[in-house]
């Protein structure tokens, strides 16, 4: 019987695995870089953790490859067919600049050249009326002149399609007749909003990225199957929710940001169980560092985002990613200003320090320098960090510009990261009408512990929690995840306009339609629930407010539905129009499908080793003060155990810095709870 369960997490850096046994509530974790091949090295961790296949029952995997691939634009070449005048959707965009004070700004270039994309005749009106029928023979003919252009897939976007999908579903009938081998999408399967620009760009994004994780998880697939994997693999989506490969396969826009959004749906229940439902998820990494909100126990969603410039319509867990993790480059730009990021050097070369060919001054580097990480136990003694070389690019690349000590620009650099993540909190909390101090700061990923004390003393949050093996938490958080189907549908009306019966109808309607694709996840109907939302404005506004829809709003006539709209748009904008007329716009249903949770297993109250390893001397700048701090080993801290600052907690994945003014201590699960002391 198969009793283990495997997530794995691929980030900038590194690659990182964690193994749930069901039975014992037993876990493992491995780490591996994530530089060469991404397949190998998913492999590479398994052996690592010695797993029989045979025994796992599902394999969960978050990856940044589409992320990756839209950012740096290496997808595949493709075409685009579209209604006739509509060929210039993507570049004409909104007409608007999206930096207005840039006198050089530039949209970002199409992802389609103009050649590639072709209009066939065919019309629906903004009810959905047929206007001008498909014309068949023009659609094969621009079908053909993409086979010929030897395009890898085709994007297929009619006006209004949105509404009804049945010239798109028949025009991708002609393409699969006569170019068979080409991967298509076409937009009423992804995307059942309007907006065309927003509709087109998702749409686009979804066939540029598809050949690439259609042949990495069908290699994955391969190995897997030839290895007698008898389980499942199962893909983390942007939602927060898993799904089957061949939707992620059908549908990689769905994934981009799948690594994140585990360590968020990692956060919500570790909230859950300490009682803690306002929550920030900070996960600083190797590249990034990723910031969300979980607010009463839920994530917050955005139903739109952005990638590279280019705009997104899916169900997407609302994370704020700055380029400031380990691996985040300091420099110096024309006008002598510092800047940290966003570019990286990722797993290849690295930071200098790795002694891995890295010439250029990194975060990680001023920390080693700063004396907050040990040389000699980097990774839990698995590579030994060059102090040496780090010092040599901090001196060349930014003490000897600015004419100041080593020790001055290191923490000039750690200083300056320190702001960039407090900056994108601020952006997710008090810019979205949350106060910080009501929220306690969850710090993870390999460099969480190294920020957690600076962010909580900047934010005067209310804690900040480093939980166990922070370096794969994502991965663990992935573990938490339910099967999740979103259904979105734009239902363009009057709120006064609508009766109770009506909209639960469109609702049994949306919910049916997503319940239809949980056949292929053997999950009962039992261990199922649905959610729904509406999109919400006032009457004359652009833009919408995502309002949650209660069973309970039918007993009143939707008036406690309308009141919810005033109090979240109060919320968010400080501002409410409870006399003015509302709108729906877009409908959603969601069902999760409920998978078992990883049990947290209470720690010993009884010591379990030497806890004192010795003292470091570290330079704190933010105090002023040059110090040894007492090193402790985080493996021998048991429950209750409490650490006064300043002080170094290490565990092979990770570094904790506790500050002078702030002190740690253990929980029942072996968190460490970082709080300020009062003097």
């Amino acid at each position: 019987m198969m009793q283990k369960r495997l997530a794995i997490d691929v980030g900038g850096t590194f690659v990182d695995f964690v193994s749930l046994d069901e039975e014992t509530g037993d876990i493992r974790i491995e780490k591996a870089p994530s530089s060469g091949l991404l397949e190998q090295r998913f492999f590479e961790g398994i052996d690592s953790l010695a797993l029989d296949l045979k025994a796992l029952r599902t394999i969960i995997h978050g990856s940044t490859l589409v992320i990756n691939t839209i950012v740096q634009e290496k997808g595949a070449r493709i075409g685009l067919i579209t209604t006739k005048g509509f060929r210039d959707v993507l570049e004409l965009g909104r007409g608007n600049r999206e930096e207005i004070y840039n006198l050089f700004y530039r949209p970002p270039p199409s992802l389609v050249e103009r050649y590639l994309r072709l209009e066939v005749s065919e019309r629906l009106d903004a009810r959905g009326e047929v206007v001008t029928p498909l014309d068949e023979d023009g659609a094969r003919a621009a079908i053909r002149q993409l086979k010929a252009e030897d395009v890898d897939g085709i994007a297929i976007i009619f006006l209004h399609s949105y509404i009804d999908p049945t010239h798109e579903e028949r025009m991708r009938a002609l393409v699969e007749e006569e170019f068979p081998k080409a991967a298509v999408t076409i937009s009423s399967e992804i995307c059942r909003e309007w907006r065309e620009f927003e509709r087109t760009s998702t749409t686009v994004l979804n066939v540029y990225t598809k050949p690439k994780l259609m042949r990495y998880l069908s290699a994955l697939e391969g190995e897997l199957k030839r290895r007698q994997f008898g389980g499942t693999l199962n893909i983390m989506q942007s939602s927060g929710g898993i799904t089957s490969i061949r939707a992620a396969q059908e549908g990689p826009i769905r994934t981009t940001v799948s690594g994140p959004a585990g360590g968020v749906i990692g956060v919500a229940a570790l909230g859950s169980y300490l009682g803690e439902g306002n929550l920030v998820a900070a996960d600083v990494g190797g590249t990034t560092f990723d910031v969300a909100l979980v607010s009463n126990g839920q994530p917050l969603e955005q139903s739109e985002h952005s990638i590279n410039r280019r705009p997104v319509l899916q169900p997407t867990i609302d994370i704020v990613s700055i380029g400031a993790g380990g691996g985040s480059i300091a420099w110096i730009d024309d006008a002598r200003g510092l800047h940290i990021g966003p570019q990286s050097v990722e797993a290849d070369p690295g930071p200098a320090c790795y002694g891995l060919g890295g010439t250029l001054a990194t975060v990680t580097d001023a920390q080693l320098v700063l004396g907050y990480l040990d040389p000699e136990y980097y990774l839990g003694e698995r590579m030994r960090l060059d102090r040496e070389k780090a010092e040599t690019v901090i001196r060349e690349r930014i003490a000897k510009p600015f004419g100041m000590s080593l020790i001055d620009a290191a923490a000039g650099i750690v200083h300056l990261a320190n702001m960039n993540m407090a900056y994108a909190i601020r952006n997710i909390t008090i810019e979205r009408g949350h106060d910080p101090r009501e929220f306690s700061l969850v710090c993870y990923g390999g460099g969480g512990g190294l920020f957690a004390g600076f962010l909580l003393m900047e934010l005067e949050a209310a804690s900040a929690i480093v939980p166990l093996n922070p370096a794969t938490f994502s991965a663990w958080g992935l573990l938490n995840a339910d099967y999740r189907e979103d259904y979105v549908r734009t239902y363009l009306r009057r709120f006064a306009d609508v009766g109770a019966e009506q909209l639960k109808c469109e609702l049994d309607a949306l919910e049916n339609d997503v319940r239809s694709r949980f056949t292929d996840y053997g999950v009962a109907p039992s261990q199922t629930a649905t959610q729904f939302h509406a999109a919400m404005r006032y009457h004359g506004q652009e833009h919408t407010v995502k309002v949650p829809i209660l069973s309970s709003d039918f007993a009143d006539d939707l008036l406690s539905l309308r009141q919810r709209l005033d109090a979240l748009h109060e919320r968010a904008y400080a501002l409410s129009l409870p006399d003015s007329a509302a709108e729906i716009v877009n409908l959603q249903a969601s069902v999760l499908g409920i998978t078992r949770k990883p049990e947290l297993k209470r720690m010993s109250p009884l010591l379990d080793g030497e806890l004192l390893k010795g003292k470091r001397l570290v330079t704190i700048r933010d105090y002023g003060i040059d110090i040894d701090a007492a090193v402790f080993n985080r493996d021998n801290l048991a429950a209750g155990s409490e650490v006064q600052g300043p002080a170094i907690i290490e565990e092979w994945t990770s570094t904790i810095l506790v500050l002078p003014d702030q002190a740690a201590k253990v929980d029942d699960i072996g968190n460490l709870i970082i709080k300020r002391v009062e003097k």
